[in-house]
């Protein structure tokens, strides 16, 4: 069956309105998932872990982080789908909309936690790589929400030079505006605040020599610190707690949890990491003796093997200069 029959069953079922949103904002987070992904992967490398190894843990943080988010939005707007007259099954219908970053980062989270105890890389080291190429990929993600008009802020003067319009359809269109009325977009200054973050990041750790989730730490404040003030002018529907919006407190915790990473982190652990493996699973690269190739073994079998290969030298050293004494 041609690719094009086949993608045109897989979103068949999908209400037309929504099918052209879903494409391109999800070509927009699977160009963020690939760059985060190709730094993600550099940086571990250049850290000491197996190349390729990164695979093996975003398999896991991947989709928990897709679940995870979903389930933070349905938590967060509980009567989009919980209620008389609205179908529960709405729950699933991800193609209306409806996953929120967070969610994205718990769910992530337990995710490469699960890769990382699978694969023997320290939890923490992960997190400090995998940190720069968040931001990078939610930058991407957002420009997602600028095809789909969506996550727009409070209206503004019409000689606002970065004022958006909104077509008066719009499910968050506030009602009583005129048409043509323009709008902050928050989506944008997210793009701006994330790319900026990535430098911030990375320069920071360089400077103080982050690790142990320190590097992870930085990205969670400096996200938190953004996110307070966009989210604080967003007027799409959202459930607010005690005078905020959910996401706004999200991102309050987000940045006292950042914090406390570098408190206890620092506390416990004031040098630098030994490599990014768990103590008695580290893997090095050695020689194979032919062809200068290299391949990747568990340190044991190559204590096992040098051990080895250090008793039948002796032995043979042994036989040799035995021989040599014994002739006349």
């Amino acid at each position: 069956m041609p690719l094009g029959e086949w993608l045109h069953g897989v979103f068949a079922f999908i209400p037309e309105s929504y099918a052209l949103n879903i494409r391109t904002y999800a070509i927009c987070i699977l160009i963020g998932i690939v760059v985060a992904g190709v730094m993600t992967h550099r940086r571990l490398t250049n850290r000491g872990a197996e190349p390729g190894i990164m695979l093996d843990i975003i398999i896991w943080a991947i989709p928990l982080g897709i679940v995870g988010a979903r389930i933070f939005h349905v938590l967060t707007h509980p009567n989009d789908y919980f209620g008389e007259g609205i179908n529960p099954l709405s729950v699933f219908y991800v193609w209306e909309g409806g996953i929120a970053i967070f969610g994205a980062l718990i769910g992530g989270a337990i995710g490469a936690w699960i890769g990382c105890w699978r694969t023997g890389i320290r939890f923490w080291t992960f997190a400090d790589a995998v940190a720069p190429g968040l931001l990078l990929a939610q930058a991407f993600g957002r420009f997602g929400n600028w095809f789909n008009h969506e996550l727009f802020g409070l209206p503004v003067s019409s000689d606002f030079p970065l004022g958006l319009e909104i077509e008066s359809s719009n499910i968050a269109y506030p009602p009583g505006l005129p048409e043509g009325t323009l709008f902050q977009p928050t989506f944008l200054y997210e793009v701006v605040w994330n790319s900026i973050g990535v430098v911030v990041i990375l320069l920071a750790e360089r400077a103080f020599r982050l690790q142990w989730g320190k590097t992870l730490a930085v990205y969670l404040i400096w996200y938190g610190l953004g996110r307070t003030v966009f989210e604080s002018i967003r007027i799409d529907p959202s459930e607010y707690f005690i005078g905020l919006r959910v996401n706004v407190w999200a991102a309050l915790i987000a940045i006292a949890l950042g914090i406390a990473i570098i408190y206890v982190q620092s506390k416990r652990h004031p040098g630098t990491e030994p490599s990014p493996y768990v103590t008695g699973r580290e893997w090095v690269p050695i020689a194979t003796g032919v062809d200068s190739e290299e391949t990747y073994s568990d340190t044991g079998n190559v204590a096992e093997t040098t051990s080895e290969e250090l008793t039948s030298t002796s032995a043979t050293s042994g036989a040799a200069s035995s021989e040599k004494v014994t002739k006349p």
